[in-house]
């Protein structure tokens, strides 16, 4: 039998979500190929950090995971790994905080970093068109995943009682509800008795309609939104934000919920209009798309299903670690 190879993954926090959707439920499926994987999270110090990349030189490559390489730890890496392989689900070489702009040494040191590898394992396509314009050999497309079975899918479309949208993220992302504000409060107005759920480590408050601030956690994300009836996904259009990966969209259609949208980025794919949602640009639209689906219970069922169904299909898993794995292989042979 043929000796394992061995695979080092770098990361800055094995707990981040992106890690848990994009790395961690490979590696089981990896070592059954013969690919042994070690993860280490990688010190905040450069100096702590260099005998991490040095690490490299007992294994037959190293993963690096959204993590982007400085002139120093370039140097340090030096000749030392033998095949370099990259994974990232954001547009890093735009700093979130000003995300009109790129900035010049994010991009710098993406292109450092992608320049070097055998290997890019880009979130979307366009990921990979920024990963192929730095200089990237070879860029593979795989969508950030899900396991399906984790979220269970609503089933009755028809109960009474208020409509509830819902929306799941973080206290970095909740201030892409900001802008959204004053639609929100319209949709109070314009549907009686809606109430906003919003799933985060913070909290939301709007003037005029009832929303529900609910603690995320791993283990009550699926039951939470499948309670709900309406998932929501506003992006404001930036280079930043069209490069992200469409994760909130996925849970929603995992849920069996339809979504409403702002068609940005990968959303705007995933959200198929009159399919498994619709898509919204402006207040009007946004209310418009609401008030539509909180009168019609069986285009919710409708779209819903038809959200878990592509979910199952193209999301899942066990779906896509065949082309993960296939993608790793290869490039370490």
């Amino acid at each position: 039998m043929a000796q394992a190879k061995r695979l080092l993954v770098l990361t800055r926090d094995r707990a981040n979500a992106s890690f848990r959707q994009r790395v961690e439920p490979y590696l089981e499926p990896l070592a059954a190929r013969g690919i042994e994987a070690d993860v280490v999270e990688l010190a905040k110090s450069p100096w702590t950090r260099r005998g991490q990349w040095r690490q490299a030189r007992g294994y037959d490559a190293v993963l690096l995971h959204r993590k982007t390489l400085s002139a120093w730890d370039a140097w340090v890496l030096g000749a030392s790994v033998r095949r370099l392989l990259y994974d990232f689900d954001d547009a890093v070489m735009v700093q979130a905080r000003a995300p009109d702009v790129p900035h010049t040494g994010r991009l710098r040191r993406f292109g450092r970093t992608v320049a070097r590898t055998d290997l890019v394992v880009a979130g979307s396509p366009l990921l990979a068109a920024h990963a192929q314009e730095a200089g990237a050999r070879r860029v593979e497309v795989v969508p950030t995943g899900l396991d399906v079975r984790r979220f269970p899918p609503k089933t009755d479309y028809r109960a009474s009682g208020p409509l509830r949208l819902v929306w799941i993220g973080s206290a970095s992302t909740l201030k892409q509800l900001e802008p959204l504000r004053p639609t929100l409060e319209a949709l109070g107005r314009a549907v009686p008795g809606l109430v906003l759920r919003i799933i985060a480590d913070a909290r939301l408050e709007v003037a005029g309609l009832r929303v529900e601030n609910v603690p995320w956690s791993l283990a009550a994300e699926g039951r939470l939104l499948a309670e709900s009836d309406l998932g929501i996904a506003p992006l404001p259009d930036t280079p930043y934000t069209r490069g992200k990966c469409g994760f909130k969209v996925l849970q929603y259609m995992a849920a069996g919920l339809p979504v409403v949208t702002s068609p940005v980025g990968v959303n705007a794919e995933y959200v198929r209009p009159e399919v498994t949602g619709l898509h919204a640009t402006g207040e009007r639209e946004w209310v418009a798309a609401v008030e539509r689906l909180a009168s019609d219970a069986a285009l919710r069922e409708t779209m819903g299903r038809a959200g878990r169904r592509r979910a199952e299909r193209e999301f899942d898993f066990a779906v896509l670690a065949p082309r993960v794995c296939e993608a790793i292989e290869q490039a370490m042979a």
